[in-house]
């Protein structure tokens, strides 16, 4: 189906049926729980789940296949919000030119970027790629302040011409009407569950990116590439030319970031040089080695990981935490709030940090490894079991005769 194999179109299966539901699986808690400060079923928090997850399957095309650890995809990504935003200042709040220019100036930015820095491998490569990143933040933050609006931001005004912008259109980045920020509220029981326009509009490019990527993963185009992480310097002494084809996969890279970042500025219409900053391409880099490199679900998950993290444990402070050991006499409740305080609220980078070593450590395939070892674990024991149970039925035949 779709030109895919079955494994693939079942995979595809799993991607559609966890977004399309994703309001419901993300609020497993009802709403006067205690613990519905663990859902994470609000619109803000999706739309970041499935535009990071976007951010990481194109960063994934590059890593993941030809092994190029770049350190600057966030450029492209703030090159796709500011692009966006200017869309909207010029034109009008429709998402579609808007996100259509985020993704060919990407494009043309990482093209001119990658041309340059591919002309060398390995940490150079990574170096490269990281001083064009902060050579845009800086640029973004306090050179070209004419289109980047500086440290405050790039925004939107009333001010602005919006030549397109029609009287009766929503003062807010929508789809031909369907403003972003517009959602509808389903009451079940105690459990309230928000369907958002803006979360399922980047729900749809999710699946299309996602489906892109096994498309391209298992061209002849997506094994030339596994081939120059395999062994570049082999393929270059056959005489083949690799550039073009690691150029073009760096170039489809950043235009998956353009993309993200295009749909951040949809789903916020604001702009600001801290998202070209290095922390950010550190971040995806983390997303794809913690969901598993080189794999097609793996980036999503780590996605998935690493936002819930920063949005759910951010927000554990010792109110809550003495609220969850109130049992306890207060002697054993302080002690326990102090050895776990310095693991949420701020501190959640710590806990995450931990989960990546082990993660390195113990499971270097990613959160896919591990899935893919409990697979076996269980498939093992159902082994087991019928075995066990053909020679009891063997012995239970020959007891008869």
């Amino acid at each position: 189906m779709f030109g895919l194999e079955k494994r693939d179109t079942l995979l595809l299966g799993v991607v559609i049926l966890l977004t399309l539901f994703a309001p419901f699986i993300l609020n497993p808690f009802p709403a006067d729980s205690g613990l519905a400060q663990f859902n994470a079923g609000y619109p803000d928090l999706m739309q970041r789940f499935v535009i990071f997850g976007i951010f990481a399957i194109g960063f994934n095309i590059l890593f993941g296949l030809t092994g190029y650890l770049s350190f600057g995809h966030a450029a492209f990504l703030g090159v796709g919000s500011y692009s966006a935003v200017w869309m909207f200042k010029l034109l009008s709040y429709n998402v579609v030119p808007a996100l259509v220019l985020a993704v060919i100036m990407a494009g043309l930015f990482s093209a001119l970027i990658g041309f340059i820095s591919l002309r060398r491998s390995g940490i150079y490569f990574s170096i490269l790629t990281l001083a064009f990143a902060q050579m845009s933040f800086n640029l973004a933050y306090s050179v070209l302040t004419p289109i980047t609006n500086g440290e405050t931001g790039l925004q939107i005004y009333t001010s602005d011409p919006q030549y397109l912008q029609s009287v009766d259109a929503p003062s807010f980045p929508n789809l031909f009407g369907a403003a972003m920020n517009s959602s509808t509220t389903l009451f079940f029981g105690s459990w309230t569950f928000t369907f958002s326009v803006g979360y399922y509009f980047c729900a749809v490019f999710l699946i299309l990116a996602f489906y892109l990527a096994i498309r391209i993963f298992r061209s002849p185009f997506g094994m030339m590439l596994r081939a120059v992480k395999s062994n570049q310097q082999r393929m270059n002494y056959t005489g083949l030319n690799t550039r073009p084809y690691t150029l073009a996969a760096f170039v489809i890279s950043g235009m998956y970031a353009g993309l993200a970042g295009g749909l951040l500025a949809a789903m916020d219409p604001l702009a600001g040089a801290e998202r070209m900053q290095w922390t950010a391409s550190g971040e995806v880099v983390l997303m794809t080695i913690l969901g598993g490199a080189g794999t097609l679900i793996g980036p999503v998950l780590g996605a998935g990981f690493i936002k819930y993290f920063e949005n759910i444990f951010a927000k554990i402070n010792d109110n809550v935490l003495h609220g969850w050991f109130a049992f306890m006499p207060d002697g054993i409740e302080d002690a326990m709030v102090a050895i776990i305080h310095p693991f949420v609220g701020k501190g959640w980078h710590l806990t995450l940090g931990l989960l990546f070593m082990l993660v390195v450590i113990f499971l270097p395939g990613g959160l896919v490894e591990g899935g893919q070892r409990l697979g076996r674990v269980f498939r093992r024991k159902d082994s087991n079991a019928g075995s066990v149970e053909a020679d009891a039925a063997k012995q239970r035949n020959e007891a008869a005769e």
